[in-house]
């Protein structure tokens, strides 16, 4: 089992910038292809990036590209999302996850492993 707990998030203004976090623990062997999802109320879950165990390939979301960096910390067992020039709509609940595979996927049902949640909001 791999336990996710994430960190950062809250609220900041439009133009603004916060950095989410995912510690990963337990049988992190398993934590491989990671990636940062997000639901917004009355929408579906999307995934805004992810990211190879290797860190050398990424993907992100039109939506996000050009404004969003995934990375992580394999030594740390850390995922982390740095959010700039953030926007309303991208006001969400933000999750990380991990799959036991290496392979890159934005597809929710290939993560095995989630995060708690966190809020992130932003204002006008």
């Amino acid at each position: 089992q791999v336990n996710l707990v994430q960190s950062g998030g809250g609220l900041a203004q439009a133009g603004g910038s916060l950095r989410l976090s995912c510690a990963a623990s337990g049988r992190t062997t398993n934590a491989n292809a990671g990636a940062w999802f997000r639901q917004a109320p009355g929408k579906e879950r999307e995934c805004v990036a992810a990211i190879t165990w290797s860190g050398g390939s990424t993907s992100y979301a039109d939506s996000v590209e050009g404004r969003f960096t995934i990375s992580r910390d394999n030594v740390k067992k850390m995922l982390f999302l740095q959010m700039n020039n953030l926007q309303p709509s991208d006001t969400a609940i933000y999750y990380c996850a991990y799959r036991r595979s290496v392979e890159l996927t934005t597809r929710d049902y290939d993560y095995d492993y989630w995060g708690q949640g966190t809020q992130v909001t932003v204002s006008a």
